[in-house]
């Protein structure tokens, strides 16, 4: 496989595992001992918002 090819397949078995975690972080943010940690969860939650959107953008039909 060259440089310019992609596992269409493996890139989006990877994103469903990245996509499944948000769950995680949004249970992490409801717990209310997070403290300062919650500024991190959010930004996580932020990035993988991102993340998702620029991978339906990229691969629509996924």
């Amino acid at each position: 496989m060259s440089d310019t090819e992609f596992d269409v397949p493996g890139l989006q078995a990877r994103f469903k595992t990245i996509e499944s975690k948000r769950d995680s972080l949004i249970q992490l943010l409801e717990q209310p001992n997070l403290g300062t940690l919650r500024i991190d969860v959010n930004q996580a939650l932020e990035e993988i918002d991102d993340l998702i959107d620029e991978f339906k953008r990229t691969f629509p039909d996924s």
